[in-house]
């Protein structure tokens, strides 16, 4: 037999399970479209590639399309986010903390785990093997490639690096290029438009270089493929934490939960697109938040001060 209060804490359940459904939906019909933007530490098409799987699987999930945008630098990034035409962004940590700092009202959800079980990565200083360059000091006078005045380990960090070794980037080397990504700092390096590059590094078999090395991306003078080594390390920074995804606070609570459920399980739900956003690389990923970011913060503040003393 049913008693009356198994009876009404069923109806109670249930009452809460339709409201919630209900309030799943409403939020689906306010945004029937995500926009999902990621910056551009690949190519366009890279991105695309290595994206839309992941953007297939969110879609299914949430029941709603995921629209995947490649944006064209990480400013785009912050300013699509401010503007709330940008839903869910995936940031590097000096990006985020910028949208931070200058007001836009997002929120970090997940952050990229490494294979280890690290949070991490390095911005290092690549030059040619076959270069005479052993150590930053050789570079005086030489042309270095940055990445974008946004990235973490490809201007930030190397501007914080070379500062703690009392060296500021403007006065020491000839020329300081800014390339506009990871990739075309590698490739300016392999050119000879610099003689050093900076760039993100996870480990020996992860990193910038190593991915654009296996799609056949960086070729020796004679036309072959390169390989690893045929660049040399010259420099590598301390620990930068991984960048997270962030959402924007603007968002209905029960659509936030949705797409913080989605990230959360994507290892789980659909291996395939998950491990193909790092080459099978990661692990899981991990719940974050924005109070993790607060040395970056700190990180960028420094580095603006740095550059209006440069003039």
């Amino acid at each position: 037999m049913i008693d009356r209060r198994t009876l009404l804490a069923g109806l109670a359940a249930g009452t809460a399970a339709t409201a919630t459904r209900a309030r799943a939906q409403s939020a689906k019909q306010a945004f029937p479209e995500l926009v999902f933007a990621v910056v551009p530490a690949e190519n366009a098409s890279g991105v695309t590639d290595r994206y839309a799987p992941f953007v297939a699987y969110a879609s299914r999930q949430l029941g709603t399309k995921v629209t995947l945008r490649v944006a064209n630098d990480y400013a785009a990034v912050i300013e699509g986010q401010r503007a709330g035409n940008i839903h869910i962004a995936y940031y590097g940590p000096a990006s985020f903390a910028r949208a931070l700092v200058t007001g836009v009202k997002t929120t970090a959800f997940v952050i990229d785990v490494n294979s280890d079980g690290s949070k991490g990565y390095y911005s290092v200083f690549y030059v040619k093997a076959d270069s005479p360059y052993k150590t930053i000091q050789d570079l005086k006078g030489q042309a270095l490639g940055l990445v974008d005045p946004n990235s973490t380990s490809g201007y930030n960090m190397p501007l914080f690096a070379l500062n703690k070794l009392g060296i500021n980037a403007e006065q020491f080397f000839g020329r300081v290029l800014i390339t506009g990504s990871h990739e075309n700092a590698v490739l300016a390096l392999q050119q000879g438009t610099v003689q050093a590059a900076a760039n993100f590094w996870n480990a020996p078999d992860d990193s910038n270089l190593t991915r654009m090395l296996n799609k056949g991306m960086v070729k020796r003078a004679d036309g072959k493929p390169a390989t690893v080594d045929d660049f040399r390390i010259v420099l590598k920074s301390d620990l930068i934490i991984n960048g997270p995804t962030a959402y924007l606070d603007a968002l209905p609570d029960e659509l936030k939960a949705a797409i913080r459920t989605t990230w959360l399980d994507a290892a789980k739900n659909d291996k395939a697109a998950f491990d193909r956003l790092s080459d099978g690389k990661n692990q899981p990923f991990q719940a974050t938040d924005n109070a993790a970011y607060g040395d970056t913060v700190k990180l960028i503040t420094f580095v603006d001060r740095l550059r209006k003393q440069n003039g």
